[in-house]
């Protein structure tokens, strides 16, 4: 039976700016760098402890997912205001957390490239 989603790919510009931004912005952990064929690296990034992965990948790597702003990810956050105070006072560009309909706390951010996460409290 399937026990969990492993990873997603998400589509960047440049991997080393992305693979930066994840660890050093975010906080994340770098799981998998591994050189794969000439010239391309596997990469994956995620939340500590987290068991699924995003996997970055560049548009000449992935041409048919090569869409601008066709990732849209669900994100969850114990504090959701800390979340947001540490993130925008990191640069990250982030909405400012509103109530949603069915109560509970959300935002969203965006990465360089344009990727979209919803942020929404557990």
């Amino acid at each position: 039976m399937i026990t969990h989603i492993h990873s997603t790919t998400i589509i960047v510009a440049d991997k080393q700016v992305a693979l930066d931004f994840y660890v050093d912005t975010l906080g994340w952990e770098k799981r998998h760098d591994d050189p794969v064929g000439e010239g391309y690296r596997f990469i994956t990034v995620a939340p500590p402890g987290s068991a699924t992965e995003l996997v970055l990948g560049t548009a000449d790597e992935y041409p048919e997912d090569a869409a601008p702003s066709v990732n849209k990810i669900n994100m969850h956050a114990t504090d959701i205001d800390g979340t947001y105070a540490t993130l925008a006072e990191r640069g990250v560009n982030i909405k400012p957390v509103e109530m949603m309909p069915w109560g509970q706390k959300a935002t969203w951010m965006t990465d360089p490239f344009g990727n979209t996460f919803f942020l929404i409290e557990e």
